[in-house]
């Protein structure tokens, strides 16, 4: 940030699903009982994480589901009760509702990051806020370890380009950013490790089975 700047306002923002419907793809693996228990310790986890990191201003969970909102309200973040359908739709309105309040910058932090800390994403921040960012745009994208999806993303402003989470996101944010004449940075580290199929779970227990909160 430049001398004389106005501070950057940070939101979190953090999509979550239903309860019956997560992690389905891990049906073979896990019975529905162990499915939301491991969403419910995700939710936790990352709610404590991003209300710890300092320069988050607006900590936002964003679901259609009534319990998973409640139990994010006992967290201390803030939820929005999600009336649209799909995720990029949650985001867009979660994105309205953060900047209503005055962000300036967002940062899209999902649930299935085993590995998420204050370390993994003050070093999204840090790309976010870098002093080369108030020549315009920025756009700040963690990829999953098989190189095409996006496991969280940074947006200054929040407005910089459209959501296209989804199959290949990686490459449709970066075509979307270049676009935007947005600049666009890559973050590796713990946040690229997400837990989605079964083999992601084969993955993520032989890194650390207590990351998962199951059993």
């Amino acid at each position: 940030m430049s001398d004389g700047a106005a501070p950057v306002r940070i939101a979190a923002i953090i999509p979550v699903g239903t309860a019956e419907g997560a992690k389905t793809r891990l049906g073979e693996t896990l019975d529905a009982e162990e499915r939301h228990e491991l969403v419910d310790g995700f939710l936790a986890r990352t709610v404590e994480t991003a209300l710890a990191v300092a320069r988050f201003a607006d900590v936002l969970v964003v679901s259609p589901d009534r319990g998973l909102l409640a139990r994010a309200t006992g967290l201390g973040a803030r939820t929005l009760r999600q009336r649209s359908r799909g995720l990029r739709a949650g985001l867009a309105d979660a994105r309205t509702d953060v900047v209503a309040g005055g962000a300036t910058a967002v940062v899209v932090l999902p649930i299935d990051l085993p590995f998420v800390s204050v370390e993994a994403v003050d070093a999204v921040i840090d790309a976010l806020v870098a002093p080369e960012t108030d020549a315009g745009p920025t756009v700040v994208l963690v990829t999953d370890r098989h190189g095409t999806g996006t496991n969280a993303l940074g947006l200054r402003p929040p407005e910089a380009i459209d959501f296209a989470f989804g199959a290949g996101s990686r490459a449709a944010h970066r075509d979307r950013a270049a676009a935007a004449g947005a600049r666009f940075v890559e973050v590796d580290g713990p946040l690229t490790v997400d837990l989605d199929t079964p083999e992601d779970l084969v993955y993520v227990e032989s890194l650390g089975s207590e990351r998962l909160g199951v059993g």
